[in-house]
């Protein structure tokens, strides 16, 4: 049971590291920039959000699998195998996560008023120290939100990751898989630790959050004193 817990806890914070990244860089560039294309992209990026998991895997199976378009490449050029790897179970809980840290980043970044941008530009600062000077730190607080949330989905992910990754204990059998095929097998308690675990771990996460948040929040309302 330990290393389906440690297990689940390192896919899930690789998932997250992944998500932050790319939800950050996308939604900078869905509310900055206009391109051709950038509707298709927003509808592609919220499919996840609306479609049943088992869809989801079952099209990452696809693309990922020993004859899909992307597996079939990285398995003939680098002998890399998704299918049934740790890897596979990062990519499901990766995509399902996505649309939840970019909706919640892109929130954050539009409601950061343009004349602190145009500001910091005006004094002589470039694209990218303003970002990080500017932007990402008035944006913080939603950023963590969408953080916090991409981590909890990625942890909870079932359908995406059982498609892809299988169920092999201490190799792809997260915590949600393994309450699954324990009810199944009728190993209650199993499923009553793993659950009572979620539970827990989940409580200890949104307090955390929640404190960090408003601990945030007073501080600028007495910066916004002074």
């Amino acid at each position: 049971m330990l290393s389906t817990i440690l297990l689940s806890l390192k896919i899930a914070f690789i998932a997250t590291f992944i998500t932050f990244i790319l939800g950050t860089a996308i939604s900078y560039l869905l509310i900055k920039k206009d391109f051709i294309g950038k509707a298709q992209l927003e509808t592609l990026l919220t499919l996840p959000m609306v479609l049943p998991p088992s869809v989801v895997g079952y099209g990452l199976l696809i693309l990922f699998g020993r004859s899909g378009f992307i597996g079939k490449r990285l398995y003939d050029y680098f002998g890399v195998q998704i299918v049934f790897t740790a890897a596979g179970a990062v990519i499901a809980a990766t995509i399902v996560s996505l649309p939840l840290m970019v909706q919640s980043v892109k929130a954050a970044f539009s409601n950061v008023d343009p004349v602190y941008e145009r500001v910091a530009e005006s004094l002589g600062s470039g694209k990218l120290k303003v970002f990080l000077t500017v932007t990402l730190p008035l944006s913080w607080t939603g950023i963590v939100g969408g953080v916090m949330l991409a981590f909890a989905r990625a942890l909870g992910e079932f359908g995406a990751t059982l498609m892809i990754a299988g169920n092999i204990p201490g190799k792809t059998q997260t915590i949600p898989l393994a309450i699954y095929f324990a009810v199944e097998t009728g190993d209650y308690i199993t499923a009553n630790q793993l659950m009572l675990f979620m539970i827990l771990f989940s409580f200890f996460i949104i307090g955390v959050t929640n404190h960090w948040v408003k601990k945030k929040h007073y501080i600028e309302m007495m910066r916004a004193e002074k």
